[in-house]
């Protein structure tokens, strides 16, 4: 359980990035609803624990002799103990090939492995990205890893189509996360909430991994991966968007509520669960979640 301490130091850091970045596009809490829980408990008005980490993306600008500006966003959250465990930090740019943002967000996790633990490390953190960021910009790459990222996938390129089973989805942020994760990664499928829980998601192996890793985060009765689609992408094109496009079965993700009904008001018919994935060619599913044939 979060720690009054820990909670009163997680709300100052957040505090104090509120005024070193005033501006809108320059620091984003994710998650306001979570905001005011951690509020609320470390100002001792509540003693209910968290629902969800506190997310938040702090956008750092180069200094650069471009009229552009040139940002690196850093996608950060809290861990239960922050600060006596080390933030959780994963740094995008479209400045940055793939490579190299790999190594960056690599080496920023050693940094903060071995300088981040005991104190609130955000501010110091993106001082050693803003510090740091040339030497990934300007790194040579090998010629073949370069024509590799950036003109051809990688051999083990893949669309990917998880099909997620929760014991129920109840929770409204959860619902949210489900929505704004998905948009966010650019996934197609559906969610659909109530009990039982199910949520499919496609795109690259990558994007819908990242997606399964922030979900199975979150406190979870039961969830799972009850089933999986792996197709290889073709080596033999430099651009695989089209590709992933085809093999998309859905539109871009949304939630689906279907009549509901029970005492509670809380499950969904199954019925025209079963229509929804004919329609769009995935009625096997249906007895790998149930158990059953669909009608």
């Amino acid at each position: 359980m979060l720690s009054q301490e820990e909670a009163e130091a997680q709300l100052s850091e957040l505090d104090l990035l509120s005024s070193m970045f005033p501006m809108e596009e320059e620091f984003v809490v994710t998650d306001q609803l979570a905001l005011a829980e951690l509020r609320d408990y470390a100002e001792k008005r509540t003693t209910n624990t968290l629902s969800s980490k506190i997310q938040f993306t702090v956008n750092v600008q180069l200094e650069s002799t471009n009229a552009a500006k040139e940002v690196l966003s850093l996608h950060c959250s809290y861990p239960l103990h922050y600060p006596n465990v080390p933030p959780e930090i994963i740094v995008r740019s479209p400045l940055l090939v793939r490579s190299q943002q790999a190594q960056l967000n690599t080496d920023l996790s050693m940094y903060l492995k071995s300088s981040c633990s005991g104190d609130v490390c955000i501010l110091s953190a993106s001082e050693w990205v803003k510090e740091n960021a040339s030497t990934y910009l300007n790194k040579e790459m090998e010629p073949s890893s370069e024509l590799q990222t950036d003109t051809m996938p990688p051999k083990d390129a893949m669309f990917t189509r998880l099909w997620i089973y929760s014991h129920h989805i109840y929770n409204k942020q959860k619902r949210k996360h489900i929505l704004e994760w998905s948009k966010e990664l650019d996934l197609s499928g559906f969610s659909m909430p109530g009990k039982p829980g199910v949520v499919c998601v496609e795109g690259p192996q990558d994007t819908c991994e990242e997606f399964w890793a922030r979900i199975r985060k979150l406190t979870w009765k039961r969830i799972l991966i009850r089933h999986r689609e792996d197709v290889p992408l073709s080596c033999a094109v430099s651009d695989t968007s089209g590709e992933i496009q085809k093999l998309k079965r859905f539109p871009p993700l949304e939630e689906k509520v279907f009549d509901v009904h029970g005492t509670r008001g809380n499950h969904m018919d199954l019925g025209q669960l079963y229509q929804f994935l004919s329609e769009y060619g995935c009625a096997n599913i249906f007895p790998m979640y149930f158990g059953i044939e669909g009608r």
